[in-house]
């Protein structure tokens, strides 16, 4: 994976339009698809990664095939590459230590908080959900040293703020038996 990467964030309140606006954001520049797919409430999110500007030609594209069902557009430029390898997967952790997770009222935010909370401190990444199977919320998840776990929780929290977050939780020494369902 290459440095300084960006990511586009694209949520549209239409399926059908949605896939249309994929196609289109494809068309237009040299971007991957990192995840597309309908979630709760009959959104669309699309997440696109790529050079900078291929990025922002694709977005500009996608909102203007998105025209009123456009709910948000965002791009994150040089994406910490931990928040890609764990977009809507999981990653397996072996040991797991102090756990952090913020649960955020969109999907597309947790996106945001886990980007800011993996530059902020040196954790581990588990996953970042946007938005399947849990009503359209999104949420990440982190382990590491207790204190880092503070610090990047704390990070993400402040990179969306109070009024994006649902809930934010920090686990100082989990049981191992955690691990299992993380």
């Amino acid at each position: 994976m290459q440095a300084n990467i960006a990511i586009g964030l694209i949520e549209l309140s239409s399926i059908a339009r949605g896939v249309e606006s994929l196609d289109a954001m494809c068309k237009m520049a040299g971007i991957s698809v990192e995840t597309a797919s309908p979630i709760s409430k009959g959104k669309y999110v699309i997440i696109v990664s790529g050079p900078v500007g291929e990025v922002e030609s694709s977005l500009a594209k996608g909102a203007e095939m998105a025209g009123k069902e456009l709910i948000s557009r965002r791009i994150i430029r040089n994406i910490h590459k931990g928040v890609l390898e764990a977009l809507d997967k999981k990653i397996k952790i072996e040991n797991l230590e102090a756990v952090g997770m913020i649960e955020t009222k969109e999907a597309l935010s947790a996106v945001f908080a886990a980007d800011a909370a993996l530059k902020a401190a040196s954790v581990r990444i588990i996953e970042v959900n946007t938005g399947r199977g849990i009503g359209g919320k999104g949420y990440f998840t982190v382990t590491g040293e207790v204190g880092a776990v503070r610090t990047a929780v704390s990070a993400g929290v402040n990179a969306i703020g109070e009024e994006a977050i649902v809930n934010r939780i920090v686990i100082p020494n989990a049981h191992k038996d955690l691990g299992k369902v993380l």
